[in-house]
This record gives C-alpha cells, sequence and structure tokens, in this order.
C-alpha cells in the first residue's frame, strides 16, 4: 500500500526543503530497567540516549534469552562506518541547527516479577505517544530524574485499561542501583571506540552517572 494512500499523509512529505520534525524516538526490548518512556534533557543527552540502546534477545534471534545487546540508534545492522563517527555527526546538529527535535526513548517490553508485560503494547502504545505529542507542544509537564524526564502516573491516559496504579508506578520510576551498573556497562561499551569517542558523548555519560550518585 501506497504511504500517499494513507489519509493522514502530509502534504510536505516530498517538499524539497524537508519536512519539520518534532520528536525522535528510540526504543529498546527490556524486561527491566528502562521505563516505559522518557525524554532527553536536551539534544547532547538525547544523543546519549540514542547511543545506549540496547535490547535483550530472544531464543528466535539467537537461540539464547535474555542477552543485552547494544544496538545504538537501533541502526546497528544499517550503519556503514564506525559509530564513534556517526555519534559525532549527530553531535554536530547542535552548533548548526536552530530548533532540534526532542528525543525520547520507550520500551513497551517491561515484565513483572512472574514474566508478565506490565503494559497492553500494540495499539495502547497510542496513549504513550500522545504524552510525546504533549510534550513537544508544551502541554503537560514532567518529573526530572537522573535519566531525563519522565511522565507522572496521571499524565499517561489510562481511561479503559486493566492496569493498576502500582504497576503504572513501576513502569515509570528509575532503579538509581541498576541503572549506576547500566551505566558502567555502557562505559565500558564507549571503550571499545577508543580515541575516536566524542569527548561530548562521554562527558554526556559521566553526567548521567554522578547524577546518580545524588
Amino acid at each position: 500500500v501506497a504511504a500517499r494512500q494513507n489519509p493522514s499523509y502530509c502534504p510536505l512529505a516530498d517538499d524539497p526543503a524537508g519536512v519539520p520534525i518534532s520528536a525522535i524516538i528510540f526504543g529498546g526490548r527490556r524486561r527491566e530497567l528502562a521505563p516505559l518512556v522518557y525524554q532527553a534533557r536536551d539534544w547532547m543527552h538525547g544523543v546519549l540516549v540514542g547511543a545506549s540502546v540496547a535490547s535483550e534477545t530472544t531464543a528466535a534471534a539467537t537461540g539464547k534469552v535474555g542477552v543485552v545487546r547494544r544496538d545504538p540508534m537501533a541502526m546497528k545492522p544499517f550503519c556503514g562506518y564506525n559509530f564513534a563517527d556517526y555519534w559525532g555527526h549527530w553531535l554536530s546538529f547542535a552548533a548548526r541547527a536552530d530548533k532540534l527535535p526532542k528525543i525520547f526513548h520507550v520500551n513497551w517490553f517491561r515484565q513483572d516479577k512472574d514474566g508478565h508485560f506490565m503494559w497492553p503494547g500494540f495499539g495502547e502504545n497510542l496513549r504513550v505517544l500522545s504524552w510525546i505529542i504533549d510534550r513537544c507542544e508544551d502541554r503537560v509537564g514532567a518529573t526530572e530524574t537522573p535519566i531525563g524526564f519522565l511522565p507522572r502516573p496521571e499524565d499517561i491516559n489510562t481511561e479503559g485499561l486493566e492496569i493498576d496504579k502500582d504497576t503504572l508506578s513501576a513502569l515509570l520510576s528509575v532503579d538509581h542501583s541498576a541503572w549506576r551498573e547500566e551505566m558502567q556497562s555502557l562505559g565500558e561499551y564507549f571503550s571499545e571506540f577508543g580515541s575516536r569517542l566524542p569527548e561530548l558523548l562521554a562527558a554526556e555519560r559521566d553526567k548521567v552517572t554522578a547524577a546518580l550518585k545524588d
């Protein structure tokens, strides 16, 4: 089906001047750790969020379940050059654009202690996208945490959903201890790039690590 057949297809889609982008959304598959959604503080932090994307493997993929694999910007199979240089390219936008998109990270795959998915997913993900749009339009607040801005439980529309307050609160929480381990793991991954790793990206990781210790 051609994209143009979609009734919401933007008439500016083929404009040679480009189409304004309000948000960039990264996502990883994590049973634990990553909240349902969070927003980067700014562009530089957003590049770190994208660079830190990781997913846990499924049996279909590798024969092993739950192995965390780094997949920066969800581009590992597609990036044709060194990721350190790729991140540097992203970071350079801050000096070349006066209005940059907000950056978000989503995780539809959190599970409880019994292995049940905590969020229904599929079409219900629109409820999270609605919060993202509201953030882009400055229509809703957020809770500031060491990893970025998170929705307050009341900011996610759960009307008609069978999800209790405790589950939603867990989906929108930050485990400082687990995130300190994540930042250490990310630092080990970054070390693979040696001197090519942008100093600005390393500095952003250091900022998050320091905030998690407070």
